[in-house]
């Protein structure tokens, strides 16, 4: 199955929960986010890392050769 059908069976058992209306508003929600989820999610995992790398190459570069005057 994929995100957005997963995402969309999600919400709309989330919405049907509520008992107010019917599952779809809910389902079209979860479909929506599970798309953004899928975009977003790694690029955000991507720049930790990446300046998690950079901190520690930074943190190296100065234990190796000793704090920098500016």
């Amino acid at each position: 199955m994929s995100a957005t059908s997963v995402g969309a069976l999600i919400g709309g058992a989330v919405d049907a929960m509520s008992g107010d209306d019917s599952a779809a508003d809910g389902a079209l929600v979860g479909a929506v986010t599970a798309n953004v989820l899928k975009i977003v999610l790694p690029l955000a995992v991507t720049y930790v890392l990446g300046w998690a790398v950079l901190k520690g190459a930074r943190t190296a570069k100065s234990r190796l050769f000793g704090r920098e005057t500016a």
